[in-house]
């Protein structure tokens, strides 16, 4: 007799698939409404879960966000990979990683506001903190793996630390979220000035 797939399938797998979907959906409602103002009822009544269903996968939404922001980061820490690997000089990987910090902000603002407020939560809410830490080291690293192949390109080494280039183009991409989500046409425009002119700074002087 055949045994199908979906009989193989262990029941963590299924317990995992629906927490996925239960992030999915906690993600669009979190990004309208933010930290605060989405309670665990409102996350469940803008999706097709119940409330009850919800509270099974997750004791409370504090659980439920540090989950869904987990899930969401993993899928974004390699945005900037196909970037590096397409890469054949240093101007050109410059333009791509401009082109694809605009591209991300056009399409994902919801979502990196919500970054930003969690972030910001996690110096208040000690159960955040943890998985903040860790999502912002793992996007320290996506950031440094541009920078070391820019530095390769260039024929120079980096003058900044891991921490420091990250922080740096953070404050930039964050101050162009501001002014995007604020209705501030020249938002991007001005990012991509910034990060032309700021990413050769990273590097040590010719």
């Amino acid at each position: 007799m055949t045994v199908t797939k979906q009989a193989r399938r262990a029941p963590a797998d299924k317990h995992d698939e629906r927490r996925d979907q239960l992030a999915e959906s906690a993600l669009r409602t979190l990004g309208e409404l933010g930290y605060a103002r989405a309670s665990l009822r409102e996350i469940a009544n803008n999706s097709e879960f119940s409330h009850g269903v919800v509270h099974y996968y997750f004791a409370d939404k504090l659980e439920l966000v540090v989950y869904s922001v987990r899930y969401y980061k993993a899928r974004c820490v390699t945005r900037y990979d196909g970037v590096v690997a397409d890469a054949t000089d240093a101007e050109g990987l410059l333009d791509a990683f401009a082109a694809k910090l605009v591209e991300t902000v056009q399409e994902e603002a919801a979502m990196h506001c919500l970054w930003y407020d969690l972030r910001t939560q996690s110096m208040f809410e000690e159960r955040l903190r943890d998985a903040v830490v860790l999502i912002d080291k793992t996007l320290e690293e996506m950031i440094w793996r541009v920078i070391s192949r820019y530095a390769e390109l260039a024929g120079r080494p980096p003058a900044m630390t891991p921490a420091a280039a990250y922080g740096v183009l953070d404050g930039l991409f964050q101050q162009a979220l501001l002014g995007y989500v604020a209705g501030d046409e020249a938002a991007l425009e001005t990012l991509v000035e910034q990060v032309h002119a700021l990413m050769p700074l990273t590097l040590s002087p010719a």
